[in-house]
């Protein structure tokens, strides 16, 4: 009786074991797939051809001259991974110009196209945990873009090949439709062991947009956003910081060159934005923003941008609204020297090509005076079919303030007046094709010194480009 005793106590021992092991693989089982449930390997990429046809983009070309005609080409691969309170993301592209470089490798002098960097580079980690009731709280740190609301003055500039991206860390708070980010910037030519001079110019790349030539020594940005039953409102302020220099004239002939030292000049923006549907088919977006400190040159800013766009859906298909843009500027007719106060807005860091055109006359990499802009537009967009898109907008460019003639006189303020065609064809999810036309009807105003600077200028400027955009999403089933 004992023996069997013992042998039935071994038995469950056994049972009781065997249980508990299957228990623990079990649990470890569930544990383990419920990572990877949580883990995400994403892997896309870009392909995007475009081909432009040139006559007085970006500015006026002077009677006689051919049109510019090429193919520019980006390529992207995306991979990015997000694991337990964590992501990361890497964006690789090369940018150029069809027959820019070599077809062979028989090469006695160092590629200096430099189409190839790194466009995004970032980790993201999340401070608060899965029990947590804030939607996100977290940091992301690296080269990111920063873009906002209508990207008027904080966008990714899509439309540039290179695109537009900042080297950042951006603190980021998000729950029940409240946005809070605060970011920050700080930026040098190379590693050092004095000082902390930034001539505002990165190795082998050309500096900025906005025909502003340097980049910012450092920036400090905090947005709060709130969506509301009836749309969106939020406010920025962003403060971006120069490097402070001197000029100094040497040589014979003389040559002015700047001589950097220590210390920035703080240039700041405040204002807000707004995006509402009054009314199920009549949307309104509209932003404010003011501009103080000093710019890149040490001069005292004081700069307005206000806009406002309307949009009424006709029938079920059919988009239409006007609008308008003022960004101030300084009067024309009075002299400008280094101590005079700047009244021309800056529209930072955003994208100029979706909003003053596509002929990319305004706030560009091209320049075209200190007068300001006012930008009377309409707009029309038609859904002929799911994947076909048609747009027609049409743009009248005014200068904001007075035109000098150099002379002591003024000049007419109107600028001209440009109509915009596009045409967008989803062949597929991953394919699309689409194509643009843009004509201008320009002034002498737009030619004159005071703006583009063209003698004998060409005064109905044209551009036309063709582009093919491939994304494939590596990891997507058949």
């Amino acid at each position: 009786m004992q023996k069997f005793k013992t042998t039935l106590a071994g038995i469950q021992r056994l049972k009781i074991g065997k249980i508990s092991k299957s228990l623990f693989l079990g649990i470890a089982l569930t544990a383990l797939s419920q990572n990877e449930a949580k883990a995400q390997f994403t892997a896309t990429g870009q392909i995007r051809e475009r081909t432009e046809l040139r006559a007085g983009q970006g500015t006026l070309q002077k009677e006689g001259d051919k049109a510019a005609l090429f193919n520019s080409q980006r390529a992207r691969l995306n991979i990015g991974f997000t694991g337990y309170r964590f992501k990361v993301f890497m964006a690789l592209q090369d940018v150029r110009v069809w027959g820019q470089d070599a077809s062979s490798i028989n090469r006695t002098t160092t590629e200096a196209n430099n189409g190839i960097l790194l466009h995004e580079a970032w980790g993201e980690i999340m401070l608060n945990d899965t029990i947590s009731t804030v939607q996100n709280l977290s940091l992301k740190i690296g080269r990111q873009e920063i873009s906002y609301d209508d990207q008027k003055v904080l966008g990714g500039l899509d439309w540039l090949q290179q695109g537009r991206r900042h080297d950042a860390i951006v603190f980021k708070f998000a729950n029940e439709g409240w946005i809070a980010d605060v970011g920050a910037a700080f930026n040098q030519n190379k590693e050092g062991n004095t000082g902390t001079v930034y001539n505002g110019v990165p190795t082998a790349y050309g500096a900025g947009t906005n025909g502003i030539g340097t980049m910012y020594k450092s920036f400090q940005y905090a947005y709060l956003g709130k969506k509301f039953s009836f749309g969106d409102i939020s406010f920025l302020f962003f403060k971006d910081d120069f490097n402070k220099y001197t000029s100094v004239t040497s040589g014979t002939p003389a040559v002015t060159t700047k001589v950097y030292g220590e210390g920035v000049w703080s240039r700041n923006t405040t204002g807000f934005y707004f995006n509402t549907n009054p009314t199920r088919k009549i949307n309104i977006a509209g932003s404010l923003y003011h501009q103080g400190g000093h710019d890149k040159d040490g001069r005292s800013v004081s700069a307005n941008l206000a806009s406002i766009t309307s949009t009424l859906q006709v029938g079920r298909k059919l988009f239409v609204g006007p609008g308008i843009d003022y960004l101030s500027g300084t009067d024309g007719t009075k002299a400008v020297t280094a101590t005079s106060q700047s009244n021309l807005f800056d529209p930072l860091y955003g994208t100029p090509h979706k909003f003053w055109g596509s002929m990319d006359y305004f706030y560009a990499a091209n320049g075209f005076g200190k007068q300001g802009l006012l930008n009377y537009f309409f707009k029309a967009k038609y859904n002929m079919r799911d994947n076909l898109t048609l747009q027609l907008d049409v743009h009248g460019f005014q200068s904001a303030n007075t035109l000098s003639n150099g002379t002591g006189g003024e000049l007419d303020s109107y600028l001209g007046t440009e109509v915009d065609m596009l045409v967008k064809y989803n062949l597929t999810k991953m394919i699309n094709i689409e194509a643009g036309y843009s004509i201008m009807k320009a002034t002498n105003s737009m030619a004159s010194a005071a703006v583009k600077n063209v003698t004998n200028p060409d005064l109905s400027p044209q551009f036309a480009y063709v582009m093919l955009n491939i994304k494939p999403n590596f990891l997507a089933k058949k």
